[in-house]
């Protein structure tokens, strides 16, 4: 699940949007089973997170250097 960050930049926004909005789906579904039962890696969720911020970062970055 984990992009790098060179990914990400070759990335065009509209593909990032749309995989920041399927990790969320992802993360939110992750938080649940772990809440039901233990999943067998829980090191997902943190890794999850982290992608997202990247993107997040990614974007905001774009959205400054536009203006």
């Amino acid at each position: 699940m984990k992009l790098k960050n060179t990914d990400i930049r070759g990335m065009s926004s509209r593909e990032l949007l749309d995989r920041l909005e399927e990790l969320k789906a992802n993360l939110i579904k992750l938080k649940i089973n772990n809440a039901i039962a233990t999943i067998d890696n829980p090191l997902q969720i943190r890794e999850i997170r982290r992608t997202i911020a990247r993107i997040k970062t990614e974007l905001r970055k774009r959205e400054l250097e536009n203006k």
